[in-house]
């Protein structure tokens, strides 16, 4: 079994959504059990991301539970799209979301951090669905309050997943190949690495475009979960992050 990871762009229409069912078919064939985590769809100036949803008002910055709430929202949307258009496709699978994450949070709304994963109803469903669906972003509180993990927080939610689940590895799908020397999206002069260990790859996410959040990836090396980031758009090897 392995985790799969699709952000924004990924998500972003349904174009890209399948090339995303592609991705999760040709996973089910190879490691016949995946858990797939989702961002919300698109970036700024669309119209289910997460910044468009939290300009709906103003007075989100006065409540960190609100705003949480409403940043949840984003993830669960995706979700709910992705897993209607895989039915589409023929692929059998299910949402599991809010408390059925077994993912307890605390901390500060909008950066919370992972307390605990709960992972039996997850292990319990993958005896009837070889393919699960989870909103990322997000976890619950003891109170029972939506909490988001911060900006890229559903590249965590992937990684405390697979390390609580014991999954062979995360693969997350980019608008780029793999792991570059340089951002491709401002210059020619870069080159893509095949492979990296964690303390190669950990300052390579020190730019304003990090390839997955800086947070998870040094929950990966805690947990020495390996990570394979890989092109939406393509079936090339991309980038191994190893132990």
């Amino acid at each position: 079994m392995i985790i799969q990871k699709f952000g924004g762009i990924a998500m972003q229409n349904q174009q890209q959504r399948t090339k995303c069912i592609q991705h999760i078919r040709q996973a089910l064939s190879k490691y016949r059990a995946v858990i797939v985590v989702v961002s919300a769809m698109g970036r700024k100036g669309d119209a289910y991301s997460t910044d468009d949803l939290l300009t709906l008002t103003d007075s989100f910055s006065k409540s960190g539970e609100a705003r949480d709430l409403a940043a949840a929202c984003g993830e669960l949307i995706a979700a709910a799209v992705l897993s209607a258009e895989l039915s589409t496709e023929g692929i059998d699978n299910t949402i599991v979301y809010g408390q059925n994450t077994g993912i307890r949070t605390s901390g500060d709304f909008c950066n919370a951090t992972i307390d605990k994963i709960n992972s039996t109803h997850i292990v319990n469903t993958l005896q009837t669905h070889s393919c699960i669906i989870v909103p990322g972003f997000q976890g619950m509180n003891i109170q029972g309050k939506f909490m988001t993990l911060g900006r890229g927080g559903s590249d965590l939610t992937a990684i405390a997943l697979a390390s609580a689940l014991q999954a062979q590895h995360v693969e997350f799908f980019k608008d780029v190949p793999g792991v570059m020397s340089a951002d491709p999206h401002t210059t020619s002069d870069y080159k893509r690495f095949d492979r990296l260990t964690f303390d190669e790859f950990l300052p390579l996410l020190k730019c304003n475009r990090p390839v997955i959040q800086e947070k998870a990836a040094v929950y990966a090396k805690q947990k020495a979960m390996p990570l394979h980031i890989r092109g939406i758009a393509s079936n090339e090897e991309g980038t191994w992050i190893l132990p």
